[in-house]
């Protein structure tokens, strides 16, 4: 279930952190980021993906209360989802890049498929 991890934030912080890096990614791609926070970032990108495969308005409307950014939510459904009309699931995809020098925070690359 995406949310359940607290990363050591408030509530308000971990959620707008949340819907920036979901936004970044759909965005551009890749990320690079610790593991724990690519995990919830791909439970969550995983949702919106799901939900603009249904092309309605009250589906755009859900993801634009997520997404801070309406060219984003176009992109999403008018180019992201088509590519993944015909998969259930598994759109993003986590390679690990070793520790982090300065705290050794396990790092990785989140990227779309």
């Amino acid at each position: 279930m995406p949310g359940t991890r607290k990363l050591g934030r408030p509530t308000d912080h971990r959620k707008a952190m949340m819907r920036a890096m979901v936004t970044y990614l759909l965005e551009n791609g890749r990320i690079e980021t610790t593991v724990t926070r690519a995990k919830e970032v791909r439970a969550m990108t995983e949702k919106m993906i799901t939900l603009a495969k249904v092309d309605s308005l009250a589906n755009k409307r859900q993801a634009l209360a997520y997404i801070t950014k309406e060219a984003v939510v176009k992109k999403l459904f008018d180019e992201i989802a088509p590519k993944y009309a015909d998969v259930n699931g598994g759109y993003c995809r986590i390679t690990k890049t070793g520790p982090r020098r300065g705290d050794a925070a396990e790092m990785c690359i989140i990227e779309l498929k």
